[in-house]
């Protein structure tokens, strides 16, 4: 099959220590110009210059009009291009995951269960990126909330494949049991929490909370790189792991 062939021939130690953390420093650095190239505006003030720690969301990045109406095209390229890279990495990262914690029958059903909707994040990642919400807002938000959806799933099943093979250590466990709350608890906010359009300080709760699960979400992969590093990759590694009978 196609995905045997891909992942056949990837370097599994690059793809799940080396690429992760290069992409995450990546895409510190690409919001960062996002941020600096932004025109300014925030939902309820347009006449705001600049990009708002606590005001504007990421996806005011990636309009294609500030919300002060000046053309928000270099925002929005960054932004489109940090996801994107964000988007496909995450896609081989987990899609790989099997083949180091799939070695019992148990572990490799429950880590593909995680991947498959680590795939659809991923898809979804790249889908945010790429529909400006001034334009697309409905298809916007689709893929920017599946995002959270998605990896609640995968950080559940995955809390129970890490702690299932005892190859990681106990810190890294609980780090993924914490990114799984993280995440329920984020999830909680987008569903109940105040809306937006009450005023000011409903703005700065739900903008806040967004970078934090974002932030939660990084340092959680980044996390996990370093106890993957200490995991022992045979010449074998690379060949996709098969259930025991």
């Amino acid at each position: 099959m196609l995905h045997r062939l891909i992942l056949s021939n990837l370097d599994t130690r690059r793809v799940v220590i080396t690429i992760p953390r290069i992409i995450s420093i990546l895409f510190v650095v690409f919001q960062g110009l996002g941020m600096l190239s932004y025109p300014g505006g925030t939902i309820h003030n347009s006449e705001t210059q600049g990009y708002s720690f606590t005001s504007n969301f990421f996806s005011d990045m990636g309009a294609y009009e500030a919300r002060n109406g000046e053309p928000n095209y270099l925002s929005m390229i960054f932004f489109s291009i940090s996801l994107m890279l964000v988007g496909v990495s995450f896609a081989f990262y987990y899609l790989v995951l099997p083949i180091i914690f799939g070695k019992t029958k148990t572990n490799y059903y429950l880590s593909w269960i995680g991947s498959i909707f680590a795939f659809f994040g991923s898809i979804c990642l790249i889908g945010t990126g790429l529909t400006p919400t001034d334009l697309v807002f409905d298809l916007h938000v689709f893929f920017a909330n599946n995002i959270f959806y998605s990896f609640l799933i995968t950080s559940f099943f995955y809390s129970f494949v890490i702690f299932n093979t005892k190859l990681l250590g106990m810190r890294y466990i609980v780090g993924y049991v914490l990114f799984f709350i993280s995440i329920l608890l984020y999830i909680g906010i987008l569903q109940y929490g105040p809306s937006v359009s009450l005023g000011q300080a409903e703005l700065v709760f739900q903008v806040i909370s967004q970078k934090l699960i974002v932030v939660v979400f990084f340092l959680t992969v980044v996390h996990q790189t370093f106890g993957l590093q200490n995991v022992e990759f045979g010449k074998n590694q690379n060949k996709i792991a098969d259930p025991i009978h």
